[in-house]
């Protein structure tokens, strides 16, 4: 498996070497040693989560505050989406800033999503199956949710008239926003 870490400190992306014949093919998903030799960070994942979407919905800007922040390593099974993770660190120089990276069951790529960030994604085509592996348990009192389309977050999510859930319409503007990292 290569591992890279992104522009945004913190953020990184897994491919997986994937072994291919013709009955399929089988590739290691996650491997913590190697995960921690290679970018310094153990993680231990207490929560996994799947959801299906179809195409067209935007899930996110999303964050759990502290003490239940969360770290994600999200994937997709099936279908496609833009992933995207914004930097809610105070003091780091890429505050405000993101990532975008395209996440399908066909490249198999995967994301680290460290606590600090916000997280959110488009889906690209029907029946989306998007996995992601939490490194603390859901606590709907710390949640916290950012305006997806923000113009000073300047995300290009590349599809147009997404379905939003009513949650996420109802986020807080970045400039209003204090983060709690």
């Amino acid at each position: 498996m290569t591992i890279t870490e992104l522009e945004i400190s913190g953020l990184f992306l897994i491919e997986p070497k994937i072994f291919e014949d013709p009955r399929g093919y089988f590739f290691e998903s996650f491997h913590a040693e190697k995960f921690q030799e290679q970018t310094g960070v153990e993680l231990s994942f207490v929560q996994d989560n799947e959801s299906r979407s179809n195409k067209g919905v935007l899930r996110g800007l999303h964050f759990q505050a502290p003490p239940h922040a969360q770290g994600k390593l999200v994937r997709v099974t099936k279908g496609a989406v833009l992933d995207v993770a914004v930097d809610i660190r105070k003091n780091s120089p890429t505050y405000g800033h993101h990532v975008s990276v395209l996440l399908s069951g066909d490249n198999k790529k995967q994301l680290f999503v460290p606590p600090g960030f916000l997280h959110g994604f488009a889906t690209l085509e029907d029946h989306t199956i998007f996995n992601y592996k939490c490194t603390d348990y859901y606590h709907p009192e710390t949640e916290g949710t950012v305006l997806w389309n923000d113009s000073d977050l300047k995300i290009n999510w590349t599809i147009s008239e997404p379905t939003i859930s009513a949650k996420d319409e109802l986020g807080t503007l970045f400039k209003n926003f204090e983060s709690p990292f």
